[in-house]
């Protein structure tokens, strides 16, 4: 039994070295089977009416998500604030260390498909998958089914779930402890079992349109709850994560490799022979999650910025907005003209960052941009404690001083 173990680890190890030792090799090769959405063993060619339809398909399935989440981000906020919920952000070291994160998360992923049955792997995670894509469609359409409810027809009656445990002491005096407080109505069973509809759908067939209703509720959910406090921080997250994606796909091929195995909904995807084939159609161009969400997340705390400025107009959610959407034509473009795999990010970081600094600058609003803040940060608002303590110790001290100085007058008299 242990010389079994032995010879499997050694397997393993050996694979695993292999594995590493081939990374940097077969870059270019897989990344052009990835172009045009084909698999290594048969080539497709698309027409230019399938891939105009593909590509501008994924550039509005993009840009849905940015403005849905952005808008929905500036209320979750209010909420949260008025409820005295606490903020949850991500802060300078935690946008300076994700790009670090990523990376071994990726590099993780890619040595287990190399080493592992890739079969068994995607069917464990189109069932975590499933379960997520359930939870976040069904968090999107709650918010959003409550202005087509037909009360006058159906009442959205609300129901208390209380789920106890029965304990008992030292004593042995019985004590019941609540696991599961959860408040619902119809309005969410009803959103709850339409994401059950289509998630058994995606588990069983795998479908593109599946697959890209789980991938927006993913972006929406993201950029809604995924929240930057400083301008600061999603400059350091976007720049890091632009040298992140440049060196994954041009340097080696991990990205590509993860992205063609990894079977989940972490992408949107559209046909290039749909008018070919229909529905059914299998030759996908495709867009990562992550070159939405990431910028999207920076783009919906300009919008927040705006909101702050109470302008008329939300100059800097706009012009990152319009600077998104030419980064992704651009994309688009040098991906055909080189016929080679494009890490979007290489254009969105810079167009996204460079356009609303611009723009501030030339409206005198840089110093103000860059000292803005959602809320205050932890550091910051013990300091400002502390210091109001300081202030009402001396403030409280103040009226002996005064008095001390005619004290010392009467004296000299």
């Amino acid at each position: 039994m242990s010389d079994s173990k032995a010879s499997l680890i050694e397997s393993i190890v050996k694979k695993a070295s292999e594995t590493v030792a081939n990374i940097f090799a077969n870059t270019d090769s897989l990344s052009s089977n990835l172009t045009n959405g084909t698999n290594e063993t048969e080539k497709f060619k698309a027409t230019p009416e399938g891939l105009f339809l593909a590509y501008s398909s994924l550039v509005v399935m993009a840009l849905i998500p940015i403005v849905v989440g952005s808008f929905k981000s500036v209320k979750h906020q209010s909420n949260q604030k008025e409820s005295g919920e606490e903020i949850e952000t991500m802060s300078t070291r935690e946008a300076a260390l994700f790009p670090v994160i990523a990376s071994v998360t990726l590099f993780g992923i890619y040595l287990v498909f190399q080493i592992f049955s890739k079969e068994h792997i995607n069917l464990l995670l189109a069932f975590y998958f499933f379960l997520l894509g359930v939870i976040a469609l069904t968090r999107m359409l709650s918010s959003t089914l409550g202005k087509f409810w037909p009360t006058s027809l159906i009442e959205n009656e609300h129901y208390d779930f209380h789920l106890t445990l029965n304990s008992k002491n030292s004593k042995n005096e019985s004590k019941e402890i609540l696991f599961i407080k959860q408040i619902f109505d119809r309005q969410l069973i009803a959103c709850f079992l339409l994401s059950m509809g289509i998630g058994v759908w995606y588990f069983m067939k795998k479908h593109w349109i599946a697959n890209n209703i789980f991938g927006l509720a993913f972006a929406v959910n993201g950029i809604e709850f995924l929240q930057l406090n400083k301008v600061l921080n999603g400059c350091i997250l976007l720049g890091g994560l632009f040298f992140y994606d440049v060196f994954w796909v041009f340097g080696t091929n991990v990205m590509v490799s993860v992205a063609k195995s990894f079977d989940a909904p972490i992408k949107l995807i559209f046909p290039q022979d749909l008018i070919e084939r229909g529905l059914s159609a299998e030759k996908y161009a495709l867009l990562g999650l992550g070159d939405i969400v990431i910028p999207g997340i920076f783009i919906a705390l300009l919008l927040r910025y705006d909101m702050s400025l109470n302008r008329k107009t939300k100059t800097y959610f706009y012009s990152s907005f319009i600077a998104y959407i030419l980064a992704l034509f651009c994309t688009i473009f040098v991906m055909h003209v080189f016929k080679h795999a494009q890490p979007a990010l290489l254009y969105i970081v810079p167009l996204c960052l460079i356009t609303p600094l611009t723009v501030a600058l030339i409206q005198g609003d840089l110093k103000s941009m860059f000292m803005y803040r959602d809320h205050e940060d932890e550091n910051q608002s013990s300091a400002n404690a502390s210091l109001n303590t300081t202030n009402s110790s001396e403030g409280s001290q103040s009226p002996t001083s005064k008095d001390s100085p005619k004290q010392e007058a009467k004296k000299v008299k």
